[in-house]
């Protein structure tokens, strides 16, 4: 029996006013994060698409899914096990509960490396895949160039029930934490009975981590679809020009890869750093309405 059977990510439609969306394209979060985080660049998208974009986007318009991750946002209590295998495994589900043509896929840093999980399974059906600021590697926690192992460890150590959202603000910036990181996590703070909590099943975080610093899913890129899918599929890499979580050796590899496969293109956007849609959504908004 398949323990994930039952289990639906949560999930909402984003389209244009009065617009009729005859291919769909998921929109996966980072580590913390969930679907709202990028509600309103990808509205933009979506108005975006009746003023015309790239060559074909107004006559097979898009809409978006975005997509709490297991353990993430509304999307609380799936059954184990918590891996990047499942998260991709959930999304497949969700798009035959759905009824919907799922034709593209875009995630940023953890949500990257669950698009290719699900690029992977859907080899022969992706048109669109955007991985915006995601390394395939397999690494350490260390090695990662991020804070989200060192935001967890801040997460668990932290007393609850929390006496108010401004005192989970001025704890997370007391653990060493800019205020834009605290503001961010806030959104996993909700008042309970006794106070407030953290809503995330932290030791589900921790397993997803793990197994998202050890999977190393290059081949997703690096082995394509052969014959007719293989000409219908675009995948844009677009990485932050300052984004430590990007190290030179996967720069280098992406580059290569871009100059040896015709479907695979990388952008870079020298201002923004990791949070590509924070420090320069005209930027990235403008590589990924061209690429439609």
């Amino acid at each position: 029996m398949n323990a994930h059977a039952g289990f639906l990510p949560y999930h909402a439609l984003v389209t244009a006013p009065s617009a009729a969306p005859v291919r769909w394209m998921l929109v996966l979060h980072g580590i913390f994060g969930s679907g709202a985080n990028w509600r309103t660049f990808v509205r933009r998208l979506a108005e975006a698409q009746a003023q015309g974009g790239a060559p074909g986007a107004a006559a097979r318009p898009w809409g978006f899914l975005l997509v709490d991750l297991r353990a993430h946002g509304l999307s609380q209590s799936p059954p184990p096990p918590h891996t990047v295998a499942a998260a991709a495994e959930d999304l497949l589900r969700l798009g035959d509960h759905l009824g919907l043509d799922v034709r593209g896929v875009m995630g940023h840093s953890f949500g990257g490396k669950v698009a290719l999980a699900y690029l992977e399974r859907r080899r022969e059906r992706i048109e669109r895949g955007f991985l915006l600021d995601a390394d395939p590697s397999a690494k350490t926690a260390s090695e990662s160039g991020t804070e989200s192992a060192a935001v967890l460890e801040m997460l668990r150590a932290m007393p609850q029930p929390i006496a108010s959202r401004e005192a989970f603000l001025d704890a997370v910036q007391a653990a060493g934490f800019g205020r834009g990181i605290a503001e961010w996590l806030a959104m996993n703070v909700r008042r309970s009975d006794d106070g407030f909590r953290i809503r995330l099943d932290l030791d589900a975080m921790a397993d997803l981590l793990s197994d998202y610093f050890a999977r190393d899913l290059w081949h997703a890129l690096e082995d394509p679809p052969a014959g007719a899918a293989a000409g219908e599929r675009r995948i844009h890499v677009v990485l932050g020009g300052r984004s430590t979580a990007i190290p030179p050796a996967s720069r280098g590899r992406f580059e290569a890869l871009a100059a040896r496969a015709p479907g695979l293109s990388v952008h870079v956007l020298p201002r923004a750093g990791h949070w590509l849609h924070v420090d320069d959504p005209d930027g990235l908004f403008d590589v990924i309405r061209a690429s439609l």
